[in-house]
């Protein structure tokens, strides 16, 4: 008996042969549905050898770093996929990030290969400049100077499948109090193990990839680890078709979904705002019938917004709480109907809620939440030794957020350290905004905090203490985040500034951010 599609493909998982198994057995079936064009798993393939031979001629071998500053296009789906058969390290680069903070974490992940979008040609110049270890650096979208073309480079090179293929792996870059990203190198499960993963994914996912009918909605920026795992990778080496978002917008969002057939998408809290913002006639208008299996996470969203979600598309809705340091837990639409709020329950072990002394909590107090960091699996920052050492203990790893589990077993999240700001997904850290406003000549101090927010969850407050001799005023607000905007990314300049008289500080001297954060919370009958 012939293999299906799923067996062939499962079948190449450990070498990261997927797609090439998928090609063979349904040449015709769509890949990739997006603006700039389709690629059918036969075309998706031959792009992907291409580019993989085109690295192996100029040296890039197992193990050498990929880094990639792209928007949603197809491209980023080739090149993540070469990694994936090369036993390259992908590093996948925020694009909205600063010019400096690009090219520090592509010298940072020691790239050998860079790949950037023209959309951001003024910010990847520098990243190529007195880089000795770069051997290819190719530009999509066009041209950027200093770069190879795309279309040239892949030009002549062979489409034939590339031989001894190595799975690879992956190193996202999360910010660090310090201001500087911090590159998140995983243990990488034995390869063996692969298909065995990819079973478990597509039981819980609820894939029927041998039936052609399965379509993945990509929502969000590829950059973030959810949607590259949850709607790109995971659906496309088991054989399921993905439809890519430039950028996401609500009413175009449900146009996909009713166009496409759409079975499966992952979101964020924000985006669940946007929708049900959206008036009723508008929703009313597209059907989400087809809708079969909807995860969300990256930020805490309210029971009122889930409960929502939950009237309108149906108990389709799952959760993931997760970091990019490790894994979480994930709660199923009836465990969280049956306890809202709930983030999941975890394997016996695997959670534990410490004081700040280090002893467990009970049921029912909250504290700070610890996750299990299992050998196999376990993290380190990139080049960091004393971050590693200070993130983890005993076997355990935090980041910072605060919960309490029922008697149960069930977490809930209270809170998280003061010290991060979540806004529409993103994790921010304060000190590093606080570090560039300082810089302002009217500036004595300055601490940066969340703030309530409907459409993001947080926003990015600056609190300023001024010089003496120096007023307050919306002219001089402007002109603080205009100053920031030029060594910031869009998404950490504050959305709004308030000045004080003396910032409050431990005798210490450290900033009491929490003090002044609660300020703006204390209306709030849930923090997040």
């Amino acid at each position: 008996m012939s293999q299906s599609i799923y067996e062939a493909a499962r079948a190449q998982a450990s070498v990261g042969m997927e797609i090439a198994a998928i090609a063979e057995h349904a040449p015709e079936r769509i890949a990739i549905f997006s603006e700039l064009g389709n690629l059918s798993f036969s075309e998706l393939n031959g792009q992907v050898n291409k580019l993989s031979h085109l690295l192996r001629n100029r040296g890039f071998k197992e193990g050498d770093a990929l880094a990639l500053c792209c928007s949603n296009r197809p491209e980023f789906v080739v090149a993540a996929l070469t990694a994936h058969r090369l036993g390259g390290r992908l590093t996948p680069v925020n694009w909205h990030l600063s010019a400096d903070e690009i090219t520090y974490i592509v010298k940072n992940c020691e790239a050998k290969a860079f790949i950037a979008d023209t959309r951001i040609a003024d910010k990847v110049t520098d990243a190529i400049s007195d880089n000795n270890l770069l051997s290819v650096s190719l530009s999509v979208g066009g041209t950027i100077d200093g770069y190879e073309s795309w279309d040239q480079a892949l030009s002549g090179q062979p489409e034939t499948n590339i031989e001894n293929p190595v799975r690879g792996t992956m190193m996202l870059y999360t910010s660090g109090t310090s201001g500087r990203p911090k590159g998140v190198l995983r243990k990488q499960p034995d390869p063996e193990m692969a298909a065995g993963l990819q079973d478990l994914f597509t039981m819980v996912f609820q894939y029927q990839p041998d039936a052609g009918t399965d379509r993945s909605l990509v929502t969000g920026p590829l950059y973030h680890a959810g949607p590259f795992n949850l709607c790109m990778m995971t659906p496309l080496v088991s054989g399921i078709s993905i439809v890519i978002m430039d950028k996401w917008e609500a009413e175009p969002s449900l146009n996909l979904i009713e166009q496409h057939r759409i079975t499966h998408s992952f979101f964020v809290p924000a985006m669940f705002v946007r929708l049900l913002q959206l008036k009723e006639s508008v929703r009313q208008q597209y059907d989400v019938s087809s809708l079969r299996f909807v995860i969300h996470g990256a930020a805490p969203c309210s029971i009122e917004t889930k409960q929502a979600m939950m009237d309108w598309f149906g108990p389709i809705i799952w959760e993931m709480f997760a970091g990019t340091e490790g894994p979480g837990t994930i709660v199923s639409p009836q465990e969280w109907l049956d306890k809202p709020g709930t983030v999941g329950k975890a394997a016996p072990g695997q959670i534990r809620i410490l004081d700040d002394q280090g002893q467990d909590l009970p049921a029912g107090e909250a504290g700070r939440i610890f996750l299990k960091n299992p050998e196999e699996s376990r993290f380190e920052y990139y080049q960091d030794e004393q971050k590693t050492r200070d993130a983890q203990y005993n076997g355990y790893f935090t980041a910072g957020d605060i919960g309490y589990l029922d008697d149960d077993g069930y977490l809930f999240l209270t809170g998280r350290s003061a010290e991060i700001i979540i806004s529409g997904g993103v994790n921010i850290y304060p000190q590093e905004i606080d570090d560039v406003i300082a810089l302002h000549p009217a500036v004595a101090d300055v601490a940066c905090v969340g703030v309530p927010s409907k459409e993001w969850g947080e926003a990015v407050k600056a609190v300023v203490q001024l010089k003496s001799e120096v007023s307050s005023t919306e002219q001089l607000s402007t002109e603080l985040i205009d100053f920031a905007s030029v060594r910031l990314a869009r998404q950490k300049l504050p959305k709004s500034i308030d000045f004080i008289e003396t910032l409050p500080r431990s005798e210490a001297g450290k900033v009491l951010r929490r003090k002044i954060r609660e300020t703006y919370w204390a209306d709030i009958e849930k923090k997040i």
